[in-house]
Protein backbone atom coordinates (compact mmCIF):
# COMPACT_ATOMS: atom_id res chain seq x y z
CA UNK A 1 0.00 0.00 0.00
CA UNK A 2 1.33 3.42 -0.98
CA UNK A 3 1.76 5.97 1.80
CA UNK A 4 0.82 9.43 0.56
CA UNK A 5 1.37 12.35 2.92
CA UNK A 6 -0.79 15.41 2.26
CA UNK A 7 0.15 19.05 1.95
CA UNK A 8 -2.80 21.45 1.84
CA UNK A 9 -2.03 24.96 0.62
CA UNK A 10 -3.62 28.28 1.53
CA UNK A 11 -1.79 31.47 0.50
CA UNK A 12 1.30 29.41 -0.29
CA UNK A 13 1.49 27.96 3.24
CA UNK A 14 1.12 24.40 4.50
CA UNK A 15 -2.12 24.19 6.53
CA UNK A 16 -4.69 21.67 7.80
CA UNK A 17 -8.42 22.03 8.24
CA UNK A 18 -10.93 19.95 10.21
CA UNK A 19 -13.85 18.51 8.21
CA UNK A 20 -12.96 20.88 5.36
CA UNK A 21 -13.94 23.95 7.39
CA UNK A 22 -11.76 26.93 6.40
CA UNK A 23 -12.39 28.54 9.81
CA UNK A 24 -10.42 25.72 11.47
CA UNK A 25 -7.27 26.54 9.49
CA UNK A 26 -3.99 25.83 11.26
CA UNK A 27 -0.70 26.81 9.61
CA UNK A 28 2.02 24.17 10.09
CA UNK A 29 4.75 25.58 7.91
CA UNK A 30 5.23 28.73 5.85
CA UNK A 31 7.31 26.74 3.37
CA UNK A 32 5.67 23.66 1.77
CA UNK A 33 8.92 22.75 0.00
CA UNK A 34 10.63 22.19 3.37
CA UNK A 35 7.83 19.80 4.35
CA UNK A 36 8.02 17.96 1.01
CA UNK A 37 11.81 17.59 1.29
CA UNK A 38 11.44 16.14 4.77
CA UNK A 39 8.97 13.57 3.44
CA UNK A 40 11.38 12.69 0.65
CA UNK A 41 14.29 12.34 3.10
CA UNK A 42 12.29 9.60 4.89
CA UNK A 43 11.86 7.48 1.77
CA UNK A 44 8.41 8.75 0.84
CA UNK A 45 7.79 8.74 -2.89
CA UNK A 46 4.27 10.16 -3.21
CA UNK A 47 2.55 13.40 -2.26
CA UNK A 48 -1.07 14.55 -2.23
CA UNK A 49 -1.02 18.31 -2.82
CA UNK A 50 -4.27 20.23 -2.41
CA UNK A 51 -4.81 23.79 -3.58
CA UNK A 52 -7.41 24.95 -1.03
CA UNK A 53 -7.40 28.48 -2.50
CA UNK A 54 -8.13 26.86 -5.84
CA UNK A 55 -11.00 24.80 -4.39
CA UNK A 56 -12.57 28.01 -3.10
CA UNK A 57 -11.99 30.15 -6.18
CA UNK A 58 -12.84 27.35 -8.64
CA UNK A 59 -9.65 27.59 -10.69
CA UNK A 60 -6.01 26.64 -10.11
CA UNK A 61 -4.20 29.12 -7.81
CA UNK A 62 -1.14 27.57 -6.16
CA UNK A 63 0.52 26.07 -9.26
CA UNK A 64 3.82 27.78 -8.36
CA UNK A 65 3.97 25.70 -5.15
CA UNK A 66 3.34 22.59 -7.25
CA UNK A 67 6.09 23.57 -9.69
CA UNK A 68 8.59 24.27 -6.89
CA UNK A 69 8.00 20.91 -5.20
CA UNK A 70 7.97 19.03 -8.52
CA UNK A 71 11.27 20.54 -9.68
CA UNK A 72 13.09 20.39 -6.34
CA UNK A 73 12.06 16.87 -5.21
CA UNK A 74 11.49 13.54 -6.96
CA UNK A 75 8.06 13.06 -5.31
CA UNK A 76 5.24 11.87 -7.54
CA UNK A 77 2.56 14.47 -6.92
CA UNK A 78 -1.17 14.04 -7.20
CA UNK A 79 -2.64 17.55 -7.37
CA UNK A 80 -6.20 18.68 -6.75
CA UNK A 81 -8.31 21.62 -5.69
CA UNK A 82 -10.27 23.85 -8.05
CA UNK A 83 -9.40 22.13 -11.33
CA UNK A 84 -12.35 23.11 -13.49
CA UNK A 85 -11.14 23.68 -17.05
CA UNK A 86 -8.87 22.15 -19.68
CA UNK A 87 -6.57 25.13 -19.09
CA UNK A 88 -6.36 24.36 -15.33
CA UNK A 89 -5.42 20.79 -16.14
CA UNK A 90 -2.83 21.87 -18.67
CA UNK A 91 -1.24 24.19 -16.06
CA UNK A 92 -1.24 21.41 -13.41
CA UNK A 93 0.52 18.89 -15.67
CA UNK A 94 2.90 21.56 -17.05
CA UNK A 95 3.76 22.48 -13.45
CA UNK A 96 4.80 18.89 -12.71
CA UNK A 97 1.74 17.01 -11.44
CA UNK A 98 2.03 13.25 -11.95
CA UNK A 99 -1.73 12.78 -11.48
CA UNK A 100 -4.63 15.14 -10.86
CA UNK A 101 -7.73 14.66 -8.72
CA UNK A 102 -11.11 15.87 -9.94
CA UNK A 103 -13.92 16.00 -7.39
CA UNK A 104 -16.62 18.63 -7.88
CA UNK A 105 -16.11 18.64 -11.65
CA UNK A 106 -16.90 14.91 -11.83
CA UNK A 107 -20.30 15.75 -10.32
CA UNK A 108 -21.06 19.07 -12.00
CA UNK A 109 -19.47 18.69 -15.43
CA UNK A 110 -19.18 15.02 -16.34
CA UNK A 111 -18.45 15.79 -19.97
CA UNK A 112 -15.29 17.78 -19.20
CA UNK A 113 -14.11 15.23 -16.65
CA UNK A 114 -14.64 12.32 -19.05
CA UNK A 115 -12.81 14.34 -21.71
CA UNK A 116 -9.80 14.54 -19.36
CA UNK A 117 -10.00 10.79 -18.80
CA UNK A 118 -9.91 10.05 -22.52
CA UNK A 119 -7.18 12.66 -23.22
CA UNK A 120 -4.78 11.85 -20.39
CA UNK A 121 -5.67 8.23 -19.52
CA UNK A 122 -6.85 6.40 -16.41
CA UNK A 123 -3.41 6.40 -14.79
CA UNK A 124 -3.34 10.23 -14.73
CA UNK A 125 -6.88 11.11 -13.63
CA UNK A 126 -8.11 10.33 -10.10
CA UNK A 127 -11.77 10.53 -9.14
CA UNK A 128 -12.17 12.45 -5.89
CA UNK A 129 -15.22 10.83 -4.30
CA UNK A 130 -15.62 12.59 -0.98
CA UNK A 131 -18.67 11.82 1.07
CA UNK A 132 -20.81 12.73 4.04
CA UNK A 133 -23.28 10.03 5.11
CA UNK A 134 -22.41 8.17 1.88
CA UNK A 135 -23.58 11.16 -0.20
CA UNK A 136 -21.03 12.80 -2.51
CA UNK A 137 -19.88 16.26 -1.38
CA UNK A 138 -18.62 19.00 -3.70
CA UNK A 139 -17.16 22.54 -3.79
CA UNK A 140 -14.43 22.03 -1.20
CA UNK A 141 -17.04 20.10 0.82
CA UNK A 142 -19.19 23.21 1.20
CA UNK A 143 -22.09 21.42 -0.55
CA UNK A 144 -23.60 17.95 -0.27
CA UNK A 145 -25.10 16.50 -3.44
CA UNK A 146 -27.89 13.92 -3.58
CA UNK A 147 -25.62 11.41 -5.31
CA UNK A 148 -25.04 8.11 -3.54
CA UNK A 149 -21.32 7.45 -3.15
CA UNK A 150 -21.02 3.81 -4.27
CA UNK A 151 -23.23 4.03 -7.40
CA UNK A 152 -21.32 7.23 -8.30
CA UNK A 153 -18.00 5.33 -8.16
CA UNK A 154 -19.48 2.31 -9.99
CA UNK A 155 -20.67 4.56 -12.81
CA UNK A 156 -17.24 6.14 -13.25
CA UNK A 157 -15.59 2.72 -13.10
CA UNK A 158 -17.71 1.74 -16.07
CA UNK A 159 -16.31 4.83 -17.86
CA UNK A 160 -12.74 3.64 -17.22
CA UNK A 161 -11.77 5.29 -13.92
CA UNK A 162 -9.21 3.21 -12.00
CA UNK A 163 -8.04 5.53 -9.20
CA UNK A 164 -10.44 6.84 -6.54
CA UNK A 165 -9.62 8.91 -3.47
CA UNK A 166 -12.43 8.60 -0.95
CA UNK A 167 -12.57 10.86 2.10
CA UNK A 168 -15.24 10.39 4.73
CA UNK A 169 -15.65 14.08 5.62
CA UNK A 170 -16.96 13.37 9.11
CA UNK A 171 -13.57 11.77 9.85
CA UNK A 172 -11.28 14.30 8.15
CA UNK A 173 -8.83 16.05 10.44
CA UNK A 174 -10.51 14.59 13.52
CA UNK A 175 -7.77 12.01 14.32
CA UNK A 176 -10.45 9.47 15.28
CA UNK A 177 -9.65 6.72 12.81
CA UNK A 178 -10.56 6.18 9.13
CA UNK A 179 -13.80 4.84 7.66
CA UNK A 180 -12.82 1.15 7.58
CA UNK A 181 -16.40 -0.07 7.09
CA UNK A 182 -17.06 2.31 4.22
CA UNK A 183 -13.89 1.25 2.38
CA UNK A 184 -14.66 -2.42 2.89
CA UNK A 185 -18.16 -1.88 1.53
CA UNK A 186 -16.85 0.09 -1.47
CA UNK A 187 -14.32 -2.59 -2.40
CA UNK A 188 -16.95 -5.31 -2.03
CA UNK A 189 -19.44 -3.47 -4.28
CA UNK A 190 -17.16 -2.18 -7.04
CA UNK A 191 -15.42 -4.02 -9.84
CA UNK A 192 -12.07 -5.67 -9.21
CA UNK A 193 -9.04 -3.56 -10.01
CA UNK A 194 -10.19 -0.37 -8.29
CA UNK A 195 -7.24 1.53 -6.82
CA UNK A 196 -8.96 2.86 -3.71
CA UNK A 197 -7.03 5.49 -1.79
CA UNK A 198 -8.23 6.02 1.78
CA UNK A 199 -8.23 9.53 3.18
CA UNK A 200 -9.39 11.20 6.37
CA UNK A 201 -9.17 10.35 10.04
CA UNK A 202 -5.88 8.42 10.11
CA UNK A 203 -4.72 8.80 13.70
CA UNK A 204 -2.31 5.97 14.58
CA UNK A 205 0.27 3.92 12.74
CA UNK A 206 -1.64 0.66 13.49
CA UNK A 207 -4.48 1.76 11.20
CA UNK A 208 -2.22 1.58 8.14
CA UNK A 209 -1.76 -2.23 8.00
CA UNK A 210 -5.55 -2.57 8.56
CA UNK A 211 -6.27 -0.39 5.52
CA UNK A 212 -3.78 -2.46 3.50
CA UNK A 213 -5.50 -5.65 4.65
CA UNK A 214 -8.92 -4.35 3.53
CA UNK A 215 -7.42 -3.80 0.08
CA UNK A 216 -6.79 -0.05 -0.09
CA UNK A 217 -4.12 0.69 -2.72
CA UNK A 218 -2.96 3.83 -0.95
CA UNK A 219 -3.68 6.00 2.05
CA UNK A 220 -3.38 9.74 2.47
CA UNK A 221 -2.02 10.89 5.81
CA UNK A 222 -2.31 14.49 6.91
CA UNK A 223 -2.88 15.83 10.38
CA UNK A 224 -1.53 12.69 12.10
CA UNK A 225 1.94 13.54 10.74
CA UNK A 226 1.73 17.24 11.58
CA UNK A 227 0.45 16.60 15.09
CA UNK A 228 3.13 13.98 15.76
CA UNK A 229 0.69 11.04 16.09
CA UNK A 230 2.58 9.16 13.36
CA UNK A 231 6.29 9.76 12.89
CA UNK A 232 8.06 9.93 9.55
CA UNK A 233 10.44 7.33 10.97
CA UNK A 234 7.49 4.89 11.31
CA UNK A 235 6.47 5.56 7.72
CA UNK A 236 10.06 5.04 6.59
CA UNK A 237 10.18 1.62 8.31
CA UNK A 238 6.82 0.66 6.76
CA UNK A 239 8.09 1.53 3.28
CA UNK A 240 11.35 -0.37 3.79
CA UNK A 241 9.52 -3.45 5.06
CA UNK A 242 6.80 -3.44 2.41
CA UNK A 243 8.80 -2.32 -0.59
Amino acid sequence: MRLIPAIDIIEGKCVRLSKGDYNTKKVYNENPLEVAKEFEAHGIRHLHLVDLDGAKSKHIVNHKVLETIATKTSLQIDFGGGLKSDEDLHIAFESGAHQITGGSIAVKDRETFLGWLSTYGADKIILGADANNEKVAVSGWQEESDLELIPFVQQYQSEGIEYVICTDISKDGMLQGPAFDLYQKMLAQTKKGLHLIASGGISTFDELPKLAEIGCEGTIIGKAIYEGKISLKQLEHYILENG
